[in-house]
């Protein structure tokens, strides 16, 4: 699975828009698959539908 580093621009509801880092593309994701301390601004690491804090 691909592993991708990305910033959490924005929460819209039960859903979160994260930017990757990589190449700019949008994503909206559920907020639930987030860790419970995700705000906007945070910068977080993907694999799969799995997202963890970034150090």
């Amino acid at each position: 699975m691909q592993t991708y580093s990305c910033v959490l621009m924005r929460m819209d509801g039960d859903y979160a828009v994260l930017c990757r880092a990589d190449n700019g593309d949008e994503i909206t994701v559920a907020r639930a698959l987030l860790p419970p301390q995700a705000e906007e601004g945070s910068r977080l690491l993907c694999e799969g539908l799995a997202f963890v804090m970034e150090e």
